[in-house]
């Protein structure tokens, strides 16, 4: 007897969300109907997938390779499904896209009304996580990565280069002075990255190694830091580029900038098999030209 394919879908959710009683918040059913699904593709399989403790669940390697096997079979299946029910319709039903924050709130947050009118049957939903997201463990539809792509399994679109900028705030630079060279850097606060460590390697002729006064993992943050007068960084023009024009910040070492650095590539990325083929395009095709990056 095969296993549903609803059993599996509520294994996953213990997969992703780490317990049963978590599941079952998560597809509001109830603890028992999770176990009663977990406890039947385990029989029927012959094979234990969890260890349970009484602090957390684990996979085991037979429940890894089963787990990654049955996402993408249901991606298939509701590939399928969705085929036929759209086919010669307007893209409908939801759509997930993941971001860093930074991108989601100068770039896609804007757009969000506009798409909605001219897409109103998609439902979209919006995630922001500043590491690269796995999309099928985190149930993506696409992720807007930026920086050089290493993931030869996803189909990447392209949606630009966005320049990177040594910025710092007017009372910052009033107070301690406009570094003239790159080598003045380690007299100043800067502000970098507490992951990747690779954002840290700014983009300046002559740059050593930058050990930052203070970091973070969030961009906005950093962002907000240097707004408010606490140091030097380097950021991505689609979120300074109109600081820089309003004034908020000051753009240095301009003529000591090395471009084209992997950095400043910005890529839509998907399953190429992608179940929500339609809704992608039409979300790709609709911001492209309407970012300002």
């Amino acid at each position: 007897m095969l296993t549903k394919s609803n059993d599996l879908e509520i294994l996953l959710s213990v997969v992703d969300t780490g317990g049963f009683t978590a599941a079952a918040e998560s597809l509001d059913i109830q603890v028992a109907r999770v176990s009663r699904a977990v406890s039947k593709v385990e029989s029927q399989l012959g094979v234990t997938i969890l260890t349970r403790t009484t602090r957390r669940i684990e996979l085991t390697d037979e429940g890894r390779q089963f787990v990654d096997s049955v996402r993408v079979g249901l991606m298939q299946l509701q590939q399928a499904e969705e085929e036929i029910i759209s086919r010669g319709e307007l893209p409908k039903g939801k759509l997930r896209v993941d971001a860093a924050s930074p991108f989601v709130f100068h770039q896609l947050v804007p757009l969000v009304q506009s798409f909605n009118q001219a897409y109103p049957d998609i439902e979209l939903e919006l995630t922001s996580n500043e590491g690269f997201v796995d999309l099928l463990e985190k149930k993506t539809d696409i992720a807007i990565r930026i920086g050089a792509l290493n993931d030869s399994t996803l189909h990447a679109r392209p949606l630009g280069r966005s320049l990177l900028y040594i910025v710092a705030s007017p009372d910052y630079l009033a107070k301690r002075g406009i570094p003239n060279k790159v080598s003045e850097l380690v007299q100043h606060d800067t502000i970098g990255f507490s992951i990747p460590k690779k954002l840290n390697d700014w983009p300046l002729k002559g740059f050593d190694k930058l050990v930052p006064t203070m970091t973070s993992s969030n961009g906005e943050t950093v962002r907000q830091l240097v707004l408010k007068g606490n140091g030097i960084a380097c950021l991505s023009g689609f979120m300074v580029k109109e600081d820089i024009a309003d004034g908020r910040l000051i753009s240095l070492f301009e003529s000591e900038k090395i471009n084209h650095s992997g950095r400043e590539q910005i890529n839509a990325v998907y399953y190429k098999s992608s179940s929500v083929a339609k809704r992608i395009s039409a979300f790709i095709d609709f911001i492209q030209p309407r970012l300002d990056l």
